[in-house]
């Protein structure tokens, strides 16, 4: 994420933008002579909902998921954890690329959906900001120009996208957030986060067995669907810490933490920690 950090400025310099409706020429499929070599040696950055996705599509836990095909990095100046998509050892291959293909196709990730798409977005927390997208060219992909012209939302649409980045889209404000703030997160803290949005399995076990629904103003229909439903679960992910480490008004207190508040002061991030 640093290194995308980085590249940032220079894109919005030097790099053509493109709308919805600008288009470009490109094509991907066994018949390419490149095909896969995409796959290799790359960093892929992983949100909460491509890990989510992924887990559940390999019917795995998700600290089993992140065991086996995870590596974990921090952002620029350690704000957050980040969690990367591992590649082989041997020659650094991603692991669920075969000679047929991706082997999660149905369920790869947002930033392997994208390409050769960019995006670039400027913002604060509160959502605004510039967003507009480039095509990335790179030597060793050779399906620039082959196939049939398209426009930006056009390929969006056909690699569908769009459910990836409503549920990305509180995460990326999440992320502005943690930018925003002045000192990195204690180690703690950074636990939290993590657990939080990568290990679903545990967050759901926090939220029913630690005094968390207590604390906090949730309808029973949404209570209920938390048990099953990891989508909803996610969201509330991303409004706890939201409203836990960043202070946005992001989740309402209960009546009886709101008064225990008033009484003895803010509640801190650990006191609504895992234990």
């Amino acid at each position: 994420m640093a290194e995308a950090e980085s590249l940032v400025p220079e894109i919005i310099e030097n790099t053509p933008r493109l709308g919805p409706d600008d288009r470009f020429t490109f094509h991907c499929d066994p018949t390419i002579d490149c095909f896969g070599h995409c796959c290799q040696d790359v960093s892929i950055l992983l949100t909460p909902y491509d890990v989510l996705r992924m887990k559940t599509a390999l019917k795995m836990s998700s600290p089993e998921f992140m065991e086996k095909y995870t590596s974990i990095a921090y952002s620029a100046e350690k704000r957050v954890p980040v969690v990367f998509l591992k590649m082989n050892e041997a020659d650094k291959k991603c692991q669920f690329i075969s000679e047929k293909g991706c082997g999660v196709y149905s369920n790869r990730p947002w930033a392997c959906r994208m390409y050769p798409l960019g995006m670039a977005e400027r913002g604060t927390s509160d959502g605004a900001g510039e967003r507009f997208y480039f095509v990335v060219k790179e030597e060793l992909c050779h399906g620039h120009g082959k196939g049939c012209e398209c426009s930006v939302s056009e390929f969006i649409d056909s690699q569908r996208v769009e459910p990836y980045d409503v549920m990305q889209s509180p995460f990326r404000r999440l992320l502005a957030a943690a930018a925003e703030q002045k000192e990195a997160l204690t180690t703690d803290q950074c636990a939290m986060y993590y657990m939080a949005l990568y290990d679903l399995d545990r967050f759901r076990r926090f939220v029913f067995e630690t005094r968390f629904l207590s604390m906090f103003e949730l309808d029973e229909a949404r209570i209920d669907a938390l048990r099953t439903d990891d989508e909803e679960l996610l969201e509330l992910a991303v409004e706890w810490l939201a409203f836990s480490l960043f202070q946005r008004k992001a989740m309402r207190m209960s009546k009886s933490a709101a008064q225990q508040q008033r009484v003895t002061g803010p509640v801190s991030a650990n006191e609504a920690s895992p234990a």
